[in-house]
């Protein structure tokens, strides 16, 4: 018997309206590694009382931005199951009862917060993604884009108006108490954990990991919706604004994804057994073999090895396209990398990113001088240097390079080369499992990974030699995230 879909009735619409109207608020990597430096179950109470408050403000946002896709996009069957999927995940978090504390443990806590505030870092502007820098970039001034943002402006001050307890800050959307008094507090004069905090630390846990299974298939079941518009509108590319939503959404996804994994991690790891959380990343990907569990903080590697990184992300890519084109050895790679270059980061995302890019190169050497000729391909070049500010990668192919002509159009969602266009309809994979090759997600998504935390990514062709593709990495960490 096929399972029920999810029904959003109109009640549920009210109260995904209601906190639509709220601002989101950013975490940066170095404020998440503060707090969970300072793990108890104090403070995973604390972050799953800030993260009941946060996720739904954050899935309303997206929810109405799904519901409101211009052109008939929103009605293309697949885009209407995500909507289903983040309305229910939505509807579960703010259903999810608060926890029953003893009065004494309400009062110590309420005093932390006051009392003992944590100290964090300040967050820095996210310099990827400046209005200006975008406009730029794309080599347009979108008056259409202009227009979209005052239609979403009016459409906030309108819903604002209808809210009798609003208390207007100016652009339609609430003012939040500020993170600080959310989310981080010093607990240690708590020295005694009630049974009610465990169970509550618990069972949030557990809805979490729920949702977060549910959400494993978005970006490809996203990808399926674009491909029934672009079926429904007779193999078009997508407009501006259908490109700018998906940036919009999935940058939203990144961070969900993030906050989630990281309060996932913390809460299984006993705080006595600071490696564990390292071996929780390690297990889902987020780290190779031999990376010391006590650098890790949830999912975050303070101390992440961009060489061991690549050279892990070198031998996938290679492996991936010896099996792919049946070569018995694929395109060599050289690495010339510091010596124990680290950093704070989550490796998950650095390896993605370095895995796609080697993943274009190898494609791009093998189908220039073909399969006949692996004992002649030119090699890829991996150089990686160490700034003030970033780490940059810079990955150097022969590769023959993209005319002037579609370099704009290698940003854009669905734009491929190769030959398939269908997804197998059963896919339910995860984020870095999934089958993006040939379906022109590669570069635009490593461009959000590389954004999120301040960073960027960045390609030079010469048409007829090759592509240099530079990854910025910002090394500092103090970032804001980029909340859409």
């Amino acid at each position: 018997m096929a399972a029920r879909r999810f029904s959003i009735t109109p009640k549920l619409w009210e109260r995904v309206n209601h906190f639509s109207l709220y601002n989101q608020t950013g975490v940066s990597l170095r404020q998440m590694v503060e707090h969970g430096r300072r793990q108890s179950p104090m403070t995973i109470l604390q972050a799953g009382q800030f993260l009941s408050e946060e996720l739904p403000v954050r899935l309303a946002h997206r929810v109405k931005e799904l519901d409101e896709l211009p052109n008939g996009l929103n009605e293309m069957p697949s885009i209407v199951r995500v909507k289903e999927w983040y309305a229910q995940s939505f509807q579960e978090l703010v259903d999810f009862p608060k926890p029953q504390l003893p009065d004494s443990i309400t009062k110590q806590l309420a005093n932390s917060i006051s009392q003992n505030p944590m100290n964090l870092s300040s967050s820095t502007p996210n310099p990827s993604l400046s209005e200006e820098a975008e406009s730029h970039e794309d080599g347009r001034h979108d008056a259409e884009a202009k227009a979209s943002k005052e239609r979403m402006r009016k459409r906030a001050l309108a819903l604002a108006e209808e809210s009798s307890n609003n208390n207007g800050n100016g652009n339609g959307l609430r003012k939040r108490i500020p993170i600080e008094n959310r989310y981080y507090a010093d607990h240690a004069n708590i020295k005694q954990v009630p049974p009610e905090v465990t169970d509550y630390n618990e069972q949030f846990t557990r809805c979490l990991e729920q949702i977060k299974k549910r959400h494993d298939a978005v970006v490809t079941t996203v990808a399926q919706g674009v491909l029934e518009y672009k079926r429904a509108n007779k193999g078009k590319n997508i407009q501006a604004d259908v490109q700018r939503f998906l940036d919009r959404f999935y940058m939203s996804r990144i961070g969900i994804r993030i906050l989630i994994g990281q309060h996932i991690a913390l809460a299984r790891t006993p705080s006595s057994d600071r490696g564990a959380a390292g071996r929780v990343g390690a297990l889902s990907g987020a780290g190779p073999d031999g990376e010391e569990p006590e650098n890790y903080v949830g999912i975050i590697c303070t101390n992440t090895n961009v060489g061991a990184m690549a050279r892990e992300a070198i031998e996938n890519a290679r492996f991936v396209c010896e099996e792919h084109y049946g070569l018995f050895k694929g395109p060599p790679v050289q690495l010339i990398c510091p010596k124990n270059l680290m950093f704070m980061y989550i490796p998950s995302h650095l390896n993605h990113m370095i895995f796609e890019l080697l993943k274009n190169s190898l494609r791009a050497v093998v189908e220039r001088y073909g399969v006949e000729n692996e004992d002649h391909y030119p090699p890829i070049k991996v150089i990686v240097v160490e700034g003030q500010e970033d780490i940059t990668i810079k990955i150097s192919d022969e590769g023959g390079g993209i005319p002037r002509s579609e370099m704009p159009l290698v940003w854009t969602y669905m734009y491929t080369t190769a030959q398939s266009e269908d997804l197998d309809p059963d896919f339910q994979a995860s984020d870095f499992k999934a089958p993006m090759a040939g379906f022109g997600y590669g570069l635009p998504l490593a461009r959000l990974y590389a954004r999120y935390f301040g960073g960027d990514l960045k390609l030079i062709s010469m048409e007829g030699y090759g592509t240099d593709a530079y990854l910025h990495l910002n090394r500092l960490s103090t970032s804001a995230e980029p909340l859409p």
